[in-house]
């Protein structure tokens, strides 16, 4: 399903995947006050308007839309689920929400960021996504290049998707070799471009991820010169839009009761949650079931330690000068009441 966006969304979608070392500048979309800060005697009861959901999902594939166990949740409710999608990767989601077209999300832990920077105020997070150990990312080269360690990128094209997660690994393992993301040569593209270009030798490196990185490393030989370990720590989030977390509080705990439920069965059935994708993405189970077996999908409720890490990685973003403004994470928090009313007892619990 294709999104028509309103050009001044576009604009925002713009300022959130160009920041780099070599442009920082001012944006003319200003913040928002915290939500924190908000009287949370403000907040809406708990129950919901809506008759619709409008749930996204992703080209590397959804285990919740594949399973399809939400749509007999929300049906006892009288409320349709409307899948939208597959944006190719968190920034596009980001932009849809923002632009009214999407409820609920799961990204990785950048788009967030960089959608505050870009001055984005409708997203919120609801969830945390358990971490993986981070094999299911990587910076990659062909196994015959002559680039033999990370710091032999410097000068090099590297392909990615500039604010999403691919983007923090790149550059918190160039700062682990003395290097930054200005050293490289940057080439922007969308995962499955930047799939291409590697296979096509249009680039020399590739800060790939699951499922596409799992696909490659079946078809050519390649050499990983970094892996996510000790990077992408947080394991991504699900976001939603602020309005309907306001007026759907309902709806959003149940969402978040049947992906955890989701999630633990394909962490615990990973050859099978492969066979469930496999109709979704239309890869070779083989290499879903290598996505499956080193993917994470389980929940967790937000913390405040979640949301000081959290607030680590947008540090960095900004001491690094990759955005161009420091955000505050707990302005894209709901209120704790309402965090109470969305969190399932089953988060609750862990």
């Amino acid at each position: 399903m294709k999104i028509p966006f309103l050009p001044q969304r576009r604009t925002v979608l713009k300022r959130m995947v160009q920041y780099t070392l070599a442009g920082v500048f001012a944006l003319s979309a200003p913040l928002t006050g915290s939500l924190i800060q908000s009287s949370e005697a403000q907040t809406k009861p708990a129950g919901f308007k809506s008759k619709i959901i409008n749930l996204a999902y992703q080209t590397s594939g959804d285990i919740v839309k594949a399973r399809k166990s939400v749509e007999p949740r929300f049906k006892a409710l009288g409320v349709t689920v409307n899948w939208v999608g597959p944006f190719p990767a968190g920034p596009q989601l980001i932009e849809a929400m923002n632009a009214g077209k999407v409820d609920i999300g799961t990204v990785g832990e950048t788009p967030p960021i960089f959608a505050q920077a870009a001055g984005v105020t409708e997203v919120v997070y609801i969830a945390g996504r358990r971490p993986s150990k981070g094999l299911n990312q990587g910076i990659v080269v062909r196994a015959d290049s002559p680039i033999k360690k990370l710091a032999d990128i410097k000068g090099k094209k590297v392909a990615f998707q500039r604010g999403s997660n691919a983007h923090y690994l790149l550059a918190k393992a160039l700062k682990e070799v003395g290097l930054k993301i200005s050293d490289v040569q940057v080439v922007g593209l969308t995962p499955s471009e930047a799939r291409d270009a590697f296979i096509q030798n249009k680039v020399e490196v590739w800060v790939a991820g699951d499922p596409f990185l799992a696909l490659v490393e079946k078809s050519i030989p390649i050499r990983n010169l970094r892996n996510a370990s000790g990077i992408n720590t947080l394991g991504g989030f699900y976001i939603a839009r602020r309005q309907f977390v306001s007026e759907n509080q309902e709806l959003v705990r149940v969402f978040l009761d049947e992906a955890d439920k989701v999630g633990e069965w394909a962490d615990k059935n990973p050859s099978e949650a492969a066979k469930a994708l496999a109709g979704e993405v239309k890869l070779d189970p083989s290499v879903l079931e290598v996505v499956s077996r080193r993917t994470v999908r389980r929940l967790r409720s937000l913390t405040p330690s979640i949301i000081a890490e959290q607030q680590q990685v947008a540090d960095f973003y900004f001491q690094e000068k990759i955005i161009p403004r420091k955000v505050n994470i707990r302005d894209a928090v709901p209120p704790s009441d309402t965090l109470r009313a969305i969190i399932p007892q089953r988060l609750a619990r862990n």
